[in-house]
């Protein structure tokens, strides 16, 4: 299925996963609302809304900035009706925008601790909320949260209880709208990378260069979601995803190609279960 004609709106699409999804719908044909808080150049983050827009458009898509904070309620629901307006109808929501601390309870700043949540958990709860009425109308929406499955286990609380609580607030969201939309015919899904991700998060919060070079490239959890928005929301809602074991249950293969460093053994995301890697999937160095 292609998303050509279709509308996108993706919080957080300046910069890394999420303008990686934009720019593969945008070279499907899609209309992408890039909703974002950065409108002027970061000394340490890459890319605006604007900046954005003319790569989107550049790879054959049309693009709306819109500088959005997710916090804010007014400014959600004017950028959906506004993405609504200019492309005629919406048909994809992709909730990507997200605020990390790894800090221990101890050390967590408070007011660190609310942005997570409202930005992670209010922020996913509220865009869905306001796009709903609007994919109703779609022929087949699909809402994604860029969220880790549902694997409580004390090792992924234990050094940052609050960043985790805020992160798998998006994933509960999954699990209830999901439920809830199932009759409407909105997909609900959440995807998450086995591997950390070349980002600017990585860069500058994580793990500097270094971790970058054992990291993959935002194109594979874009060509998940690509394929996620491919399938019948009626028939597809609920799950939760690992980038690469979904890729090879469609029957891709060569993982390779999404190495930064090939030389490098792969870093392991947070929040990812236990268990057999796909066919295809080696996490050591190539060669």
């Amino acid at each position: 299925m292609s998303l050509k004609g279709k509308t996108l709106f993706i919080t957080g699409a300046s910069r890394g996963i999420g303008l990686a999804i934009a720019l593969s719908a945008a070279r499907d044909g899609a209309n992408v609302a890039v909703a974002a808080k950065t409108e002027a150049p970061h000394p340490k983050l890459p890319g605006t809304i604007h900046t954005a827009a003319a790569e989107i458009a550049a790879a054959g898509g049309r693009a709306l900035p819109l500088a959005v904070d997710v916090r804010d309620e007014a400014a959600v629901k004017a950028a959906i009706d506004r993405a609504v307006e200019t492309f005629g109808g919406l048909d994809v929501v992709i909730n990507n925008a997200s605020a990390i601390s790894l800090t221990s309870v101890e050390a967590t700043d408070m007011r660190r601790f609310d942005l997570m949540h409202q930005v992670n958990t209010r922020g996913t709860f509220m865009v869905s909320k306001h796009a709903i009425p609007h994919l109703a109308k779609a022929d087949n929406p699909h809402i994604l949260m860029l969220s880790p499955p549902l694997d409580l286990q004390e090792k992924w609380f234990a050094p940052h209880t609050a960043y985790s609580i805020a992160k798998y607030g998006m994933s509960l969201v999954v699990l209830g709208l999901a439920g809830e939309l199932r009759a409407m015919g909105i997909a609900v899904n959440a995807l998450w990378p086995r591997t950390t991700i070349a980002t600017s998060a990585i860069k500058n919060l994580l793990g500097g260069d270094a971790l970058m070079r054992r990291s993959r490239s935002p194109e594979i959890v874009a060509d998940a979601a690509l394929r996620i928005f491919a399938k019948p929301a009626r028939e597809f809602s609920g799950y939760f995803l690992i980038d690469d074991t979904f890729l090879a249950e469609e029957g891709v293969t060569d993982f390779d190609r999404y190495r930064v460093d090939p030389k490098q053994s792969l870093a392991p995301d947070f929040f990812v279960p236990e268990g057999p890697l796909p066919p295809g999937v080696n996490l050591n160095p190539v060669g």
